[in-house]
């Protein structure tokens, strides 16, 4: 008998659900947990094991099945609630959501999401905390524009001292980690007018699909391609919706500079606003053919060419 398993995922333990067994575990979220579940386990025949993102709770529990040959997908916490509610299930308790997530995982197409390993992971690590950084210096330099105490201003100065020296190491860490990480994606990407080294391994660690994918899929889990929204006579106007907000924030950063440098990009972004559109639609347009043409460069191994692009019709962000 196939059984599929949902695991409902918290800072400190993990509830699980066994369809159609209806069997119920409940562990630690820690290594001795994670070895208990999958003492569990052993004799079912695990199809498939769904779990929610949870903030990062969830990534060694995730690695550890993956690990001991599972195929575990991870979710939108937004998918799995919408799922229980097509179900007609009100309720919301750790058990519940736990028999909710291997029902889903009866249902949802088999695509695993894929390892990361420890290297990529720690790369991601970095990079999120330069991110922290960064955030925390802009917030100190626009309290400094607006500040009236000598004291206060004092040590929001200082604050910004540290943050640069900050930025600055992890920025050498970052470099250090993505040399070691021996991925060629990250060489082939910062060749490209718009992506410094911070973008490349933003890139290949939260979306490790780019260049592995056809492109209305790479496009989709970046939140970029447009949903049409048409019922009977009515068209309605497509709209981009979901997908990795880190990634897609990534994007946009380095699709301004792109269109600014790059021909291509530039004479494509200017056709649309010439054409009526908004500054923002104009922009998703451009880093959806930005993100599509990336994945076909390094899906096929070739460098960036700054060709013609056809023309694209533009969505408008949900």
């Amino acid at each position: 008998m196939v059984s599929f398993v949902g695991i409902d995922v918290s800072s400190r333990t993990l509830d699980i659900a066994v369809r159609p067994q209806s069997l119920k575990i409940n562990v630690t979220n820690d290594r001795a947990g994670f070895e208990v579940l999958e003492k569990s386990l052993r004799g079912l025949k695990v199809k498939r094991v769904l779990l929610e993102a949870t903030g990062g709770y969830e990534r060694e529990v995730l690695s550890f099945l993956q690990s001991a040959g599972y195929k575990v997908i991870r979710v939108n916490p937004r998918r799995a609630r919408s799922f229980a509610e097509s179900m007609n299930i009100k309720a919301k308790t750790d058990a519940i959501d736990a028999a909710v997530l291997a029902h889903f995982a009866e249902v949802i197409p088999d695509k695993p999401t894929l390892q990361v390993s420890p290297q990529r992971a720690l790369l991601r690590e970095l990079l999120q905390q330069r991110d922290r950084l960064v955030q925390q210096r802009d917030d100190d330099r626009r309290r400094l524009k607006q500040v009236q105490s000598e004291v206060v201003a004092h040590f929001l100065k200082s604050n910004l001292q540290h943050f640069r020296s900050q930025i600055r190491q992890i920025e050498h860490e970052i470099k250090l980690h993505a040399e070691g990480l021996g991925d060629e994606r990250i060489a082939q990407l910062v060749q490209v007018k718009g992506i410094g080294l911070v973008t490349a391994g933003k890139l290949v660690t939260l979306l490790p699909e780019l260049g592995r994918v056809q492109a209305k899929e790479i496009a989709s889990l970046v939140g970029v391609a447009p949903f049409n929204h048409d019922s009977g006579m009515s068209v309605g106007k497509r709209s981009i919706s979901g997908g990795r907000f880190e990634v897609r924030r990534t994007l946009y950063m380095s699709c301004l500079v792109a269109v600014r440098h790059n021909p291509a990009l530039k004479a494509q972004y200017e056709a649309l606003r010439a054409r009526g559109k908004v500054a923002k639609v104009a922009i998703v347009a451009c880093m959806r053919i930005f993100i599509v043409r990336l994945n076909a460069m390094l899906r096929t191994g070739t460098p960036w060419q700054d060709v013609e692009l056809p023309q694209c019709k533009s969505a408008t962000p949900a």
